[in-house]
């Protein structure tokens, strides 16, 4: 045999095995390679990906199959980007409930101590006393509301202290029926039938105006935040925004196998 026919013969049998070998995808001609130029691996339909799993081979997924699953970050970002909301007339009026609730068991202690010198500062009320102050605040968060932009403060304040005493004396008065008022003023001199007195203006107009202006107006600027958490686990601890954030805090705990309870507290065994 001659060396041009072993030339030959070699140059031919790499072209058998050349064409026996798929043709894998380049980066340079991936917008000019057609689909059927396209590697596929072996046992995979055309338009399938494979996936390795530990200990199977490789099985294939279509394309359109592949999912993007979100990630803790992204549901944070999702939850925290909603917007606060004002809150309900149901949780302001309980608010205004505890407030004039405890404003009474006060006063009559101050009260107390001032006429009979009592240090014990035993402030007495009723349980009456949180439907009756958590409405009447709530109505005057409605007039306060409609009569900002119309009267001055002082006006209002009268106004607010007229309601007052129309309120005190309706709800005495039907408590009065089932003998249940727990108020009576018939030992001041300018009383009227026992349910409200003169004497009580000043007092009446004072906590309307500390009612405007340090309850409803402070109530109203509070906001809920709407979500899983409490609004604000994503900031910082500090101000100079260094540190843990609390969200990392709480992730850290868990992994340490203690855990946190509904309202965001610390479970403590």
């Amino acid at each position: 045999m001659s060396i041009g026919q072993s030339g030959d013969t070699a140059q031919r049998r790499r072209s058998r095995e050349d064409s026996r070998e798929p043709r894998r995808p380049t980066a340079d001609s991936s917008s000019a390679t057609s689909p059927r130029d396209v590697w596929d691996p072996p046992g995979c339909a055309p338009g399938k990906t494979p996936q390795r799993a530990v200990g199977r081979s490789e099985s294939c997924t279509s394309k359109s199959e592949i999912s993007v699953k979100p990630t803790s970050a992204t549901m944070a970002t999702i939850e925290t980007s909603r917007e606060p909301v004002p809150l309900t007339a149901l949780s302001r009026w309980y608010l205004y409930a505890i407030h004039g609730y405890f404003c009474e068991v006060m006063f009559t202690a101050a009260w107390e101590f001032v006429v009979n010198c009592n240090w014990k500062f035993p402030g007495v009320t009723s349980v009456w006393a949180l439907f009756i102050y958590g409405t009447c605040i709530l109505i005057v968060e409605r007039m306060y509301l409609s009569l900002r932009g119309r009267c001055p403060v002082l006006l209002r304040c009268v106004i607010y202290t007229l309601w007052t005493y129309l309120w005190e004396f309706g709800t005495g008065l039907l408590l009065r029926q089932f003998n249940a008022c727990p108020w009576d003023y018939s030992e001041f001199r300018y009383n009227f039938m026992g349910l409200i007195t003169a004497e009580y203006a000043v007092p009446w107009f004072c906590a309307a105006f500390m009612v405007e202006q340090f309850v409803i107006r402070k109530t109203l600027r509070l906001r809920f935040h709407e979500g899983p958490e409490d609004g604000w686990s994503n900031h910082r601890r500090d101000a100079g925004g260094g540190g843990e954030t609390l969200e990392g805090s709480r992730r850290r705990e868990q992994r340490r196998g203690s855990g946190f309870s509904s309202n965001g507290c610390l479970k403590v065994e």
